[in-house]
């Protein structure tokens, strides 16, 4: 029993021994403010741009149809191949045309040759008449058969031009320099039938048109503008006019600039818009009818100073906005937002920041308002200039 009691001594005072030492321990140091990037909001003028979804057409379309009747004989260029005004496409077999061009030309010999007799009657009739050596009568019918020799004559000339008109049809030439397509229609087929046969279609693919529609508000922007392009000519724009960019189907710029050439008489009902044409040089023939590309429209009367932040400053929550911004006393505040055009890395705020608000770039996601906070430089940030052509002037 004494050993017990010993025992229980000793553990006592052990435990009381470690109560004092745990009881005199400090506390730990409050943690330092976090660190955080920030970068000062800044005022300047954007390069914005509008996009819109164009159509590509070539400057001039011509269909190539067959307007006389009869088997394809030849076809006189390779499927999609470049051809020059006045060039050969298609030949039809002749023959009916050519047999029926030497009809009219027997016709209107026999008619020259009627004509020519009663001339003669009625040069002779003439003086007989004034001596009365002949009736009046007599002349009057010499003079009929003269004036009506003459008009087969006329008629049978006529009938001639179109036989040689129909003779021309049966060889037919491309209208413009340009792109021939693949023909519709291939050699031994009867074209021509009832109706104008589709032979094939022949484009001018330098320049290329890009139609594309905008809303009524976007054209009373510019309707002021509109009446000017009735004096300027269509294919002849300074470098003051190339202002468009046009975005091809993998996301690369075309590397020739185009510019506005018209616009459509009325606005669709439907939609609320009306068509917009421009035009893109195409000396390389990489454009070609039916493509579908985004053109790049400059909003200079947008971009006007515009207070501007990293994009990465911005912190969006189901359509909200937020920036946290540093205060003089380092203090965070978190801001509701509106927000502008987003601009290749910069994002334009138009109401809840002022010009040279810091706000945090790096490190928002750590902070609450009213914290206090280490504000570092964004190296990223500072010196850059930022300027950058927006995608979506409305976005």
């Amino acid at each position: 029993m004494a050993r017990t009691g010993v025992a229980g001594s000793v553990i006592a005072s052990a435990l009381g021994a470690l109560l004092v030492s745990v009881g005199c321990k400090k506390p730990p140091p409050p943690l330092p403010p976090p660190t955080v990037l920030v970068a000062p909001a800044v005022q300047q003028d954007l390069s914005l741009s509008s996009e819109m979804v164009g159509t590509l057409d070539g400057y001039v379309n011509a269909e190539i149809r067959a307007r006389v009747k009869g088997f394809l004989q030849t076809q006189d260029y390779a499927d999609g191949a470049f051809v020059k005004k006045g060039q050969l496409l298609f030949t039809i077999d002749p023959a009916e045309y050519q047999a029926a061009v030497a009809k009219a030309k027997g016709a209107l010999a026999r008619a020259q040759a009627t004509l020519g007799q009663a001339k003669v009657t009625a040069d002779r009739y003439r003086p007989l008449a004034a001596k009365q050596a002949v009736s009046q009568q007599d002349l009057d019918n010499a003079v009929a058969e003269q004036q009506a020799a003459a008009a087969t004559v006329d008629s049978a000339k006529a009938a001639l031009d179109e036989a040689q008109l129909n003779l021309s049809y049966t060889r037919i030439t491309s209208p413009v320099d340009g792109v021939a397509g693949t023909p519709l229609v291939r050699v031994g087929n009867l074209v021509g039938q009832g109706e104008p046969t589709l032979l094939t279609t022949v484009s001018q693919l330098d320049p290329m048109r890009v139609t594309f529609p905008i809303s009524e508000a976007d054209y009373m922007r510019v309707a002021t503008r509109v009446v000017a392009l009735e004096n300027l000519d269509p294919l002849d724009a300074g470098p003051e006019r190339r202002v468009l960019e046009l975005v091809l189907a993998d996301g690369s710029v075309y590397s020739h600039k185009g510019w506005f050439i018209s616009l459509n008489r009325e606005v669709a009902k439907g939609t609320g818009t009306i068509q917009v044409q421009t035009v893109f040089p195409n000396p390389d023939r990489i454009l070609r009818p039916g493509q579908y590309a985004r053109v790049r429209i400059p909003r200079e009367e947008l971009g006007k100073a515009q207070i501007v932040v990293p994009e990465s400053a911005v912190r969006e929550l189901q359509g909200s906005y937020t920036v946290a911004v540093v205060g003089p006393d380092d203090t965070v505040q978190i801001r509701a937002v509106e927000v502008g055009p987003r601009v290749g890395g910069l994002w334009a705020i138009t109401k809840g920041v002022s010009v040279g608000d810091r706000v945090i770039t790096e490190g928002s996601q750590k902070v609450s308002d009213g914290q206090k906070v280490t504000p570092k430089p964004d190296p990223s940030v500072v010196g850059s200039s930022g300027n950058a052509r927006a995608a979506d002037a409305g976005s």
